[in-house]
Parts: C-alpha cells; structure tokens; sequence
C-alpha cells in the first residue's frame, strides 16, 4: 500500500510517501522558523496561512521525487491532532480532499502516536512491546506499548514540558528562537556547575515536574547579574544535564515497572545528542536498548505521518467525508490494531 502523508500540526509542513512493501519513497520538509523568529515564536495564523502555500508545491515535489503521478496512492494520511487548529484545518482540507478526489481511503492521524513509530522507519526499527519516552514541546511522557493503539500511560509532565522549558529557558538566557536547539548547542561549551534540581526523583512514580527547575534557572540569571558568554554556557549546561538526568532515571524506572529491556525515545527533544548519550549509557548497564529516529525524522515531518497512516489504513480503518480535528487527544484514546 502506498500512502501519502501530510503534516501541518504546527509550524512545520511535511509531505512524505510511504510503500508499506519499499519503505519510504519520498518526504519533503518545509520549516517556518524563518518566518516566526522576529516574534520570538510560532503565531497561529502565520502558521496556518503558510501551510496554505507550501502544501501543493511540497505535494508536486514528493510526487516527482518518487516517480509517481498525482493520485498514484492507495490512501492519504494527515495530522488531525493534537496541534493548532488552523494549521490542522489546513492539511486535513487538503488530505481529506486529495481522498475524495483520487477515490481512496483518508484517515486523520494522531501526531504523537506517529512521533512514537517514526523509529519503525529506520532499517533496524524496534520489536513490541516497548516502554516510549515521548519529548516534545507540547508533551513528555512515558508510555506501555504492547501494540498499535495498545497504549497505557504510565508517567507524564504535571506542568511544563521539556522541550517548553527548553524554550522558555533559552529565552531567559536571551537565545534566539527557536531556543531549545539554540540551547542545547549553547550547553555543549559550557560546564554543569549550578546545583539545579532533579524535580521529582526522590518521589516514587513516573510523574515530571519541570516548572521548579525552571524557576532555579531564571534566579540563576538574575543572580549573574551582567552575565558573560562562559556563564550563560553554564548555565545552559547545568540545565541540560538536569533534565537529561531526570529523564533517563524515569526511563530506566519505567523499564523496571514494565520488565520490558526496549526504551523507544521519540518527539522533537530526542534529537538532543545529550539525551542520547545518558539513555545508552545508562539503559546499557542494565542490558536494556534505546531506540530512536534519524534527526530529520525526530521533529515534525510527513514520514512519520506516511507510516502510522498506513498501518491504520492496512488494518482497516478510515475516516467519513467528515473532516475533524482536535487540539488536544489524549494518546490513550486510540483505537488498538487487531
């Protein structure tokens, strides 16, 4: 089954095509940071509006890109939610059109269950069962997955999540947007010497907490006073590493909780190279396995989208003509595979 896939959750488009016999055939990314850095993040109906011009020549140019002609798919996939809803509205328009017209199946795709098989891309994709670390802007949690759709929510954040207070972090240390790369990259030169909390590991269950941690870093600043480039590093460093850490000692609990030895880490903030280092280190001492996507396949993008849309459609299901999109969707809410 060949399916084409259209994200435009937030503030990226993505198109991609996915052959459930060949694997991916062709995916194209268009990236807005350009466009929302001068307000120092994403503006919903910029967002929208530019999905509205990039999805057709993205289309036009995964189509030629995989030698196929327009409508030479078996399915269409896009983004339903969760995200913002101008930008859902537009690829759900589009992909739910795209279907009628070329007579095939469409289905709405939940965006955090593809964020969690976009390992399933790569040429050694992980076995089920599996405990998922999912790290986003808009979500962190760990999640049981005996199967597609066979979800059970074992640990999320209770405020921020990571990849928000990556964000928000980074603005305190006066990064441009989008701070949480700039961040990260920033850390690399710097040293762990601030004594930032861990939050909420001295405290039994799967549950995070980011929001005290990101108190400690803006009394950390103001206390800098003029703060330098080696101090800002530091402090970009001291930040990481908490996070880091809080992170993996969840994971590995979260292993023990299940029995299972295969941790998958998806979403936007498992592209952090530190992240990834911590959780094979230390997954590794106890004979467990990380598992993770390419970096291009880590933030938003249409693969993702292509694959878990074709694995629904394979089983079964598909959408109504009606078009619905949701903002907020609870994971758990998924049908399973049968």
């Amino acid at each position: 089954m060949r399916v084409l896939g259209i994200e435009t959750s937030c503030d990226e488009t993505g198109v991609a095509i996915y052959d459930s016999q060949r694997g991916l055939l062709a995916d194209a990314l268009f990236s807005q940071i350009a466009l929302h850095r001068e307000y120092g993040g994403v503006v919903p109906e910029l967002a929208s509006r530019d999905h509205v011009r990039k999805c057709l020549p993205l289309l036009r140019e995964v189509f030629a890109a995989a030698g196929l002609q327009h409508g030479d798919v078996d399915g269409v996939a896009f983004t339903a939610g969760p995200g913002l809803v101008g930008a859902l509205m537009v690829g759900a328009c589009i992909g739910r059109s795209l279907g009628y017209a070329w007579g095939v199946p469409a289905l709405g795709v939940h965006h955090m269950e593809a964020h969690l098989l976009a390992p399933m891309l790569e040429a050694e994709p992980p076995q089920l069962p599996f405990v998922a670390l999912l790290v986003s802007g808009g979500h962190t949690q760990l999640v049981r997955v005996d199967g597609i759709g066979a979800y059970t929510l074992l640990g999320e954040s209770l405020d921020d999540a990571a990849g928000e207070a990556f964000d928000k972090c980074a603005k305190m240390l006066g990064l441009p947007y989008p701070g949480g790369p700039q961040l990260a990259a920033l850390a690399e030169s710097g040293v762990d010497r601030f004594a930032f909390p861990r939050p909420m590991l001295n405290r039994p269950g799967l549950d995070f907490s980011f929001s005290g941690l990101k108190t400690a870093v803006l009394l950390a600043v103001r206390g800098q006073g003029d703060m330098g480039d080696a101090a800002r590093a530091d402090i970009a460093a001291s930040f990481q590493a908490a996070v880091v850490e809080t992170l993996s000692v969840k994971a590995l609990r979260a292993l023990q909780h299940t029995g299972f030895k295969t941790l998958v880490l998806a979403g936007g903030v498992s592209a952090n190279r530190s992240l990834r280092q911590r959780l094979e280190q230390d997954l590794g001492a106890v004979g467990a396995r990380v598992f993770y996507a390419r970096p291009e396949f880590c933030t938003d993008n249409g693969a993702m989208i292509a694959y878990a849309g074709c694995q629904r459609l394979l089983a079964g299901q598909h959408d109504d003509l009606s078009i619905r999109i949701r903002a907020r969707w609870p994971l758990t809410e998924l049908p399973a595979l049968r």
